[in-house]
C-alpha cells in the first residue's frame, strides 16, 4: 500500500490530477527494483513517454529513500508509512463488511509468478483475499522490469523463509 500510495502520488504530479483519483498498480515486492509499477495500466487511462516512464519507476522505487534524504538522515517516511496503514486497514474493514470491489494491492502467498510470495493486486471481501489477480497485460519495458524484480525478490524471500524456519 506504502508504494501504492507514492505512485498514486508521483504519477499524478506529472498527470496534474488529485492522487485520490489515480490507481497504480504496483506489483513484486516492496525494496528497490522489487517494486514494479504498471503504469500501463494506470486509471485513468494514459500513456508516458520512455523518459516518463523511467523517471516514475525509479522515483516511485526509490520513495522511501527520496524522504530520508529529505530529512537529512534525521528519520524515516513515518508519516507515509501510518498513512498507508490506515488505507490499507479501512480497506479490509469495507471488504469484511461486504462492501464491492475493494482491490488493492498486497504482498500475498501467490501462484502469479514462480515465486512463493508476491505482491499484486488483490480483492478483499467477507473472507479476506477472494481473489488474487494476475498481472495482465504488461508492456516490453514491465516485462523487462519483473524479470529483474524476480531475481532480487527471490532472494529475500528464501532469506525471510530461512529466517522463520529457525
Amino acid at each position: 500500500m506504502l508504494d501504492a500510495v507514492r505512485a498514486n502520488t508521483f504519477v499524478a504530479e506529472v498527470l496534474g490530477l488529485d492522487p485520490r483519483e489515480v490507481s497504480v498498480p504496483v506489483v513484486g515486492g516492496h525494496a528497490g527494483v522489487t517494486i514494479l509499477p504498471l503504469l500501463s495500466q494506470v486509471k485513468p487511462p494514459c500513456s508516458f513517454t520512455k523518459e516518463e516512464t523511467e523517471y516514475l519507476t525509479k522515483r516511485i522505487q526509490d520513495g522511501g529513500t527520496e524522504v530520508v534524504q529529505a530529512k537529512a538522515g534525521a528519520g524515516s517516511a513515518t508519516l507515509s508509512m501510518a498513512y498507508a496503514a490506515v488505507k490499507f486497514a479501512d480497506r479490509c474493514l469495507r471488504g469484511l463488511r461486504g462492501d464491492a470491489d475493494i482491490v488493492d494491492c498486497a504482498f500475498v502467498e501467490s501462484w502469479v509468478t514462480e515465486l512463493p510470495f508476491f505482491a499484486t493486486q488483490v480483492r478483499l471481501g467477507r473472507t479476506g483475499i477472494e481473489e488474487i489477480y494476475q498481472l495482465g497485460p504488461l508492456n516490453e519495458y514491465e516485462r523487462a522490469g519483473l524479470e529483474e524484480a524476480k531475481k532480487e525478490l527471490a532472494s529475500s524471500i528464501e532469506k525471510g523463509v530461512s529466517f522463520i524456519r529457525k
